[in-house]
């Protein structure tokens, strides 16, 4: 198996400082990806205190011989998104792997328990809507150009979907399937090129703030039955390598692909070993 089969390829990971962002990221420089991380957090000051930065993820990835750059950028500020994307274009002249993972939904301190809509605050539209879609659909707005130039690469929007069932909450719902729609539109506006859209849909993640939430860390969540069954974010990660790496991934144009199957069909595990199937509510 080459590890290196991205060597060569520009890749931005959007909202990398932890989570699926990181754990894509990391995956992404071990297979030879060049990997710029953008997110708001940076060492010593990171959004709501939060653990996890864009520095550490990017020293992840060196740990393991591949080559990052840590990009502070608000992806909710147009005018920093454009930057960043010039600063590719000037260092690098190329970018051909574009992850789409910022998201606002962690910055409000909600009970995310089911109740109806009107019960949320309206501040969840601009948490999920305007931080998370908009955000995203930005970023494709400065990138797609950059891409187009050398007509090669793949686009990943992160996502949850669960064989189109409700997902318990209005916001979170809403903007999961707008971001699942807007790849299928994103498809269809590149049909003629040789860049492909998808959306990944991992299923429940032992990220740094779920372990946080239960009081717990890596090395013991095994022993913790509510997390049994969950997946490191690096499982996700292992996905979105290997689709970068399949010289046919234009065949999955638009569609919303869960990380279980992926690793069915390429043959990856999470960092247990583990194949974990798709996570169904």
């Amino acid at each position: 198996m080459n590890l290196k089969k991205l060597a060569g390829k520009i890749a931005l990971v959007t909202g990398g400082s932890r989570g699926a962002g990181k754990g894509i990221a990391v995956e992404l420089g071990k297979a030879g990806a060049i990997v710029y991380v953008s997110g708001r957090s940076l060492r010593g000051s990171t959004t709501n205190h939060f653990p996890g930065s864009i520095d550490e993820t990017v020293e992840e990835i060196v740990q393991h011989g591949g080559q990052a750059y840590a990009c502070r950028c608000d992806h909710t500020n147009d005018e920093e998104t454009q930057a960043l994307i010039e600063r590719i274009r000037q260092e690098q002249g190329c970018l051909h792997i574009l992850i789409n993972n910022v998201w606002g939904m962690h910055d409000l301190e909600v009970n995310l328990q089911p109740k109806p809509f009107w019960e949320y605050p309206l501040d969840m539209w601009d948490a999920t809507i305007q931080n998370g879609v908009r955000a995203q659909v930005a970023t494709n707005h400065y990138a797609i150009p950059l891409m187009l130039e050398a007509d090669s690469g793949l686009i990943v929007h992160t996502t949850f979907r669960d064989q189109d069932k409700y997902l318990g909450t209005f916001y979170y719902d809403l903007a999961k399937n707008a971001i699942n729609r807007s790849v299928l539109g994103l498809a269809h506006d590149l049909q003629h090129t040789n860049i492909t859209a998808v959306a990944v849909s991992p299923g429940w993640m032992r990220t740094e703030l779920v372990l946080r939430n239960f009081n717990t860390d890596e090395a013991h969540w095994k022993e913790i039955d509510a997390l049994k069954q969950t997946e490191s974010p690096y499982y996700v990660g292992r996905a979105v390598s290997a689709l970068a790496g399949d010289g046919e991934v234009n065949r999955k144009n638009g569609l919303v692909l869960q990380v279980g199957d992926l690793a069915q069909e390429y043959g990856f595990t999470d960092i247990d070993g583990r194949i974990i199937p798709p996570f169904l509510i």
